[in-house]
């Protein structure tokens, strides 16, 4: 087990991937009219790739357009102080592809928030790194 300078487990690649597909949310980092914004998404992972599934009018979805963003996920227990983090930071892209978007319609990805949500945004994770609290 390899640790930071803080005491953290540092995660590889795929225990990282790993422990992204074990949670249903996660946090998109974008640029939103020259400012970062942060979102709280449902997600899955499919392929080594993020999916996410909103409106296509979503300011995400505008913002989101062939760039470059972060994603993070986590899972902490409050009552053992354990718990993980990992970030992931790649290019992401609307899909428009009508085969891919029937592949990724099939895919158990049901939005939580309310309204039709039609607009696949996949980001295709090139840096992936993570860190676990452990006791």
């Amino acid at each position: 087990m390899k640790l930071d300078s803080a005491g953290l487990e540092i995660l590889t690649r795929e225990e990282c991937l790993k422990l992204l597909a074990s949670t249903p949310i996660g946090r998109i980092v974008f640029t939103d009219r020259a400012l970062p914004a942060v979102q709280p998404v449902n997600f899955c992972l499919h392929e080594g790739l993020i999916v996410i599934r909103t409106t296509a009018t979503s300011r995400l979805a505008m913002a989101a357009r062939n760039t470059i963003v972060a994603f993070e996920g986590d899972h902490f227990d409050i009552e053992t102080r354990t718990g993980w983090s990992v970030t992931a930071v790649g290019h992401a892209r609307g899909v428009t592809d009508p085969e891919e978007l029937e592949r990724l319609s099939k895919l158990p990805l049901i939005p939580w928030a309310p309204g039709v949500r039609e607009h696949y945004i996949v980001i295709s994770p090139e840096q992936v790194s993570g860190r676990r609290l452990v006791r």
